[in-house]
Order: structure tokens, then sequence, then C-alpha cells
């Protein structure tokens, strides 16, 4: 699949994401467990706007992000930790508004760079159509917490196709991620979009079928891959299911079939 979103459609679709889980979580109570343990909803929301910031700052001033991103790289529980209580005495309504207007910072940031700009992050450097699109993930993935909190259906859309990207191209992440040798060989995935259309990638013999809300559960490690309507054929594909990670930072835990 060559043809991707320009810039704008891709920030057009993060400020979507995000307008879904702001309805999602106005006039709700905050302090619903997530499955994310120990993550209520408050907490997800926090951490949300706290990265959003950081972002923002990566991108207007990476100078300064690089700067700190030792410390942070140090100590990374802290890190998150820090975003959570620094927003925990806020009512929520100030919550909200302050998440509102930090991804309306970071989406003017991202629309004036220049073009072939490289913006750094908690991996490595990326193109502002990169960057958004990582937003766009942690968006989602962590609204699925938040619907899951609330035990309420989100309706897929047409913004997954983005994260199924992302998920395709992060397969030898996912294995470099944990020490693993990368795999020699490509994949082929082909998934069911929301609209009934197929979404494709890749060319190899070895192949991925099904869902695609299913593979961004799966690359996103929101849901066990035995729940989910994804068959692969042939031992890469195989392989790469069982460590899928689509989200920077160290190997995620996953989840546990329910």
């Amino acid at each position: 699949m060559s043809d991707r979103p320009d810039l704008r459609t891709l920030l057009d679709d993060v400020r979507a994401e995000h307008l879904d889980l702001v309805a999602l979580v106005t006039d709700r109570q905050l302090d619903a467990a997530t499955p994310a343990v120990p993550w209520d909803v408050r907490d997800t929301v926090a951490h949300l706007a706290g990265t959003d910031v950081e972002a923002t700052k990566a991108v207007t001033d990476p100078t300064l992000f690089l700067a700190e991103l030792p410390a942070v790289a140090q100590n990374v529980e802290g890190f998150l930790r820090s975003q959570l209580i620094s927003r925990r005495a806020l009512s929520q309504g100030d919550l909200l508004s302050g998440w509102r207007a930090g991804l309306a910072a970071l989406l003017d940031a991202l629309t004036a760079l220049p073009a072939g700009t490289k913006v750094p992050w908690y991996g490595p450097p990326m193109s502002p159509a990169s960057f958004a699109t990582a937003r766009l993930m942690e968006y989602w993935a962590h609204g699925q917490d938040v619907a899951d909190a609330y035990g309420v259906p989100r309706a897929p859309t047409a913004r997954l196709r983005h994260i199924c990207h992302l998920g395709v191209r992060t397969r030898l992440f996912s294995y470099a991620n944990r020490g693993l040798p990368a795999p020699v060989g490509d994949v082929r995935v082909t998934l069911e979009a929301p609209d009934g259309s197929t979404w494709s990638w890749g060319e190899g013999d070895d192949a991925v079928t099904g869902n695609a809300e299913h593979f961004c559960l799966l690359v996103t490690q929101r849901r066990h891959r035995s729940e989910l309507d994804l068959s692969a054929s042939g031992p890469l594909t195989d392989a790469w299911l069982d460590v899928a990670q689509a989200f920077a930072g160290p190997p995620g835990p996953g989840r546990q079939p329910t």
C-alpha cells in the first residue's frame, strides 16, 4: 500500500481520534479502572495530555527535548508517574480543557514544520507524518482502555488504516525490542477494513489475514492473540504475531485472554 495520506489528512485524523475520546470521557466518572492496571481513566487522560506536551516540545524545541531525554530514559516509570501526579488535583473540566489545548498546540506545531524535518522522540527520529501516525495510534490504543473501563463499544473507522500501517512497519522493531534476531523475508498482510474493502501490505509468501480492527488490537497489545480474528500462514507471520508491538518503549506485557 503506497498511497499514504498527506500530513494534513493525518493531522485531521489525529484531531478526530482525540475528539472521539474527549466525547467518551465527558460527563463520565474518571475513576473507572482500566485494563492497564493500575491506571484509571483520569490517569489515562493525564498521560495522553502530558505526552502531547512532550511531543510539542520535541517539535518546537528539539534541543531541549534531547537534553531532557537521558533523565527520562533513566527513570521511565518516574517520568510517567509525574505526568499523572501533576494533573491529579485538577478538576475534570480543567483537565479536559488543558488536554484539548495541548493537542491543538501539537497539531499547530506539526503543521508548521518544514518539509524534510525529523522530530526526535523516545525511539528513532521521525518524519512529521510518522510522528502524527504514532500519536494517533497512542490515542486509539489508550482510547480502547477507556472504552473497556466504561464497558462501551467503539465503532471502527477508516483511521484504523494508519495504525495497521504502523503495525506492519514496526514488525522488525518488535523483534529488536526484545533482543531477538530479525527474521529474513517479507510478509503479506491483507485485512478487511471497516467498510468491507481490503487493505494490504507486503509481498511475501507468509501471510497475515483477518480483521483490521483486530490487527490494531494485536499490535497495540489491547487483546490477546487467541481472541482475535487473525490468521497467520508461515513461520514468519506466526512468530511475529506473538511479539507484535507498534508502540515505542520496552516490550509490553500484553493482555491475558478474558
